[in-house]
Parts: C-alpha cells; sequence; structure tokens
C-alpha cells in the first residue's frame, strides 16, 4: 500500500538574509523557510543551510591532537588558517573568534584585532563572521574597531546579549553590518534580546539568533526542542522569531570528553580520530533538523560529513 505524501504548510516564513558585500568574491544569503526541513515540500524549506568553519585570532591552547593535527601548520595564522578553511575544507563562511582577547586567555587588544580582522579579509573571499571573545567589557572597547575595519564588507558581527547591547548595536548600524544576538536556551530571552536591538532601531531582517548550542550527550535534546519551538513560532507568523539561526557546534562538541579523548585514555570508545568528527558532525545534523541554518564547525571531516547530508536534502551547491 503506498503512503501518501504529506506536505506541512505554514502561514509564516523564516526572514532572508545576505551576508557579504565590498571585496568579497561572493555572498551567502540564508533564511526563507516556508516549512519545517522535512515538512514535504524541498521548495518551501528556503535557503540551503551553510557551514561556517572557525578561525582563531590565536593560536588554541587547549585542541585535541586530532582537530589540531587537522589544520597542520597553520593555527598560529588566522590567514592562512582561513584560506585553508575556505579552499581546502570548502567552508561557506570563515568565522573569525576572537578568544585572543579575552582577560583569561591572553588579554590582546585592538592592534592585534583589528591587523588580524584585515589579514583575514584579504586572505578569503567568502564572507565572514566576526564574534567576539565573550567578556563584555573587553569586547565593547574592541569590537567597534574591528567593525571599522571590516565597514563595507557586511559581515555577520556578533554577539549581543540581554545586558549587553547597546555598544555593539549602534556599531553595527553606524558600520551597516549584520548582528547575532545571543541568549540561553530559553524563548522569552531570545524574543526580549531581538526587541531591545530592534528598539534601538536595528531592522529584525539583519538580525541572526543564537541560543547555546547543547551537544551530543549534553543537552542535545533540550537545544534540538528549544530551536524547533522557535521555528515553529516563526512558520507559525510570529516575526521576532523569524530570523536565520546560528549555533556554534564546534567548540561545544569539542569540548565534550568522548569527542576529545584520545584512544589511549578511552580504549573502550574507539578510534578517537572518527569519533571526534563523528561526535560534531551527529550534533551538526541533529540542529539542522531542528531547523538551523548556519553551523559553526571545525574538524574537516566533520564539515565533509554534514555538507553530503545537506547536500541531500537542499541539493547541490
Amino acid at each position: 500500500m503506498p503512503l501518501p505524501a504529506i506536505q506541512e504548510s505554514y502561514s509564516g516564513r523564516v526572514n532572508e538574509l545576505t551576508i557579504g558585500g565590498g571585496a568579497r568574491k561572493k555572498t551567502v544569503t540564508v533564511g526563507g523557510a516556508k516549512t519545517i526541513p522535512y515538512g514535504g515540500d524541498r521548495a518551501a524549506t528556503g535557503r540551503r543551510p551553510v557551514i561556517a568553519i572557525d578561525v582563531l585570532d590565536s593560536p588554541p591552547q587547549d585542541w585535541p591532537a586530532v582537530l589540531a593535527d587537522a589544520y597542520g601548520g597553520v593555527l598560529a595564522d588566522p590567514a592562512a588558517w582561513a584560506k585553508k578553511a575556505v579552499d581546502e575544507f570548502g567552508g561557506d563562511l570563515v568565522c573569525l573568534k576572537f578568544d585572543g582577547l579575552h582577560p583569561d586567555k591572553g588579554n590582546l587588544g585592538a592592534d592585534h584585532a583589528v591587523a588580524v580582522t584585515q589579514k583575514v579579509i584579504g586572505a578569503v573571499g567568502v564572507p565572514l563572521i566576526l564574534w567576539g571573545s565573550g567578556n563584555d567589557e573587553k569586547d565593547n572597547a574592541v569590537m567597534p574597531k574591528v567593525s571599522q575595519a571590516a565597514k563595507g564588507e557586511r559581515v555577520l558581527l556578533g554577539t549581543v546579549t540581554q545586558d549587553n547591547y547597546k555598544s555593539l548595536t549602534a556599531t553595527a548600524l553606524a558600520d551597516q553590518h549584520l548582528l547575532i544576538a545571543q541568549a540561553p536556551l530559553d524563548i522569552n530571552i531570545a524574543k526580549q534580546v531581538n526587541i531591545l536591538v530592534s528598539d534601538m532601531g536595528f531592522p529584525l531582517e539583519s538580525l541572526v539568533m543564537f541560543q547555546t548550542t547543547g551537544t551530543l550527550g549534553y543537552g542535545m535534546e533540550y537545544a534540538y526542542s528549544i530551536q524547533e519551538r522557535e521555528r515553529l513560532a516563526a512558520l507559525g507568523g510570529d516575526r521576532l522569531m523569524a530570523l536565520p539561526v546560528i549555533c556554534d557546534v564546534g567548540y561545544e562538541s569539542w569540548r565534550a570528553k568522548e569527542a576529545k579523548a584520545s584512544a589511549s585514555e578511552a580504549p573502550q570508545w574507539g578510534d578517537g580520530a572518527k569519533r571526534g568528527p563523528l561526535w560534531e558532525a551527529t550534533t551538526a545534523v541533529a540542529l539542522l533538523q531542528s531547523g538551523v541554518d548556519i553551523v559553526r564547525m571545525r574538524h574537516p571531516a566533520a564539515v565533509a560529513i554534514v555538507r553530503e547530508y545537506i547536500n541531500s536534502l537542499w541539493g547541490s551547491d
């Protein structure tokens, strides 16, 4: 007995948003979904999700060998790192994460951040995400200068939160960048951040949402549920939820002991060279099924798996 085709239909639609401009050789457009990923109508699933590969402004000190070794000798050179992420690993975007600004991770200054930004802009032609250190005081002092260094490139700038949004929102408005609104896994706080930013005159159509990302084994079920509820709210017509979504898959996945433990540390878990990338890829695929539009990733093997999954549902790019 043949199964009837089932198509979910909704009244709302996720905003489309284009990242990139200026000297970028390409742009990336995300969003546009009018149904859930497996809603039965591929044409209504919106723009294909994209992969942003992380590049740190300073060499990572806590990466496991299986992850660090995948990048060869470029981890001390953000420009070469970015070029490898695009040319060899196929990143749709580069996410330049300023870990080195954080007072606990180097406490580097604005001159460093601006120089790294300019080098990465010159090294690759894909759109950029410029992501602060997570320390409010330092980011409020440095990220406006980073934003100005990238003026004209229409980057995705982040992040703003419920308690720290005014400085970076004003900066993004002045430099005509896009903005990432961050919240914990709480729909009400996510909506509140969007309201606060839009009340400053920043258009919702230039905003991307980011909720704390739960990885496989560490909150995945809850993260999936929140992302799915937000996407269903958007499709139901809630304009404050009708924004593209980004998830930080790479950082969260490689914090898990199951991903980063070596085979000698946990021989019962199997080959660490396969286990870690699979942990990251599984996390990304699950979140993409909840309606996420941009996934930040790290290991090239995981990137390849996720790109194959995206192609299977949205078609080849």
